[in-house]
């Protein structure tokens, strides 16, 4: 499995992003492989739909993605607590790790920050 961290799936929806081409090689390559992102993940995607009331075509790109919601466990906010305090990044992007080390999957990010951290966790990085 593969968590897509929000850079990823904002730039392969949306044409115009800088890294739309890269996003979308990223997916092609990996389409073998299952794709799952956090709650909080998704939702930072759907935020600019939502304001554009795009929500409806976005939800179903992501529905034809095929990416699951890897849920948050009872001990997610310990776990993510632990996760900002090591790692300093922000709490969308410890939700990216946290999905990641519940899914035993991959990080596939472009942000270098969440990439380095979740090298250091032991986590394969896609980017």
């Amino acid at each position: 499995m593969i968590v897509l961290d929000a850079s990823v799936l904002i730039a392969h929806l949306a044409s115009t992003d800088r890294h739309h081409d890269r996003a979308t090689q990223l997916l092609l390559d990996t389409a073998d492989e299952p794709l799952g992102a956090s709650p909080l993940t998704l939702a930072e995607v759907l935020v600019g739909p939502a304001r554009a009331d795009k929500l409806g075509t976005v939800q179903s790109a992501l529905h034809d993605l095929d990416v699951m919601t890897i849920p948050l466990a009872d001990d997610a906010p310990t776990r993510l607590a632990t996760l900002r305090a090591s790692t300093r990044l922000r709490l969308p992007d410890c939700c990216v790790l946290l999905a990641a080390e519940t899914a035993g999957a991959a990080v596939a990010t472009f942000d270098e920050r969440l990439a380095r951290s979740a090298a250091g966790l032991s986590l394969d990085v896609r980017s």
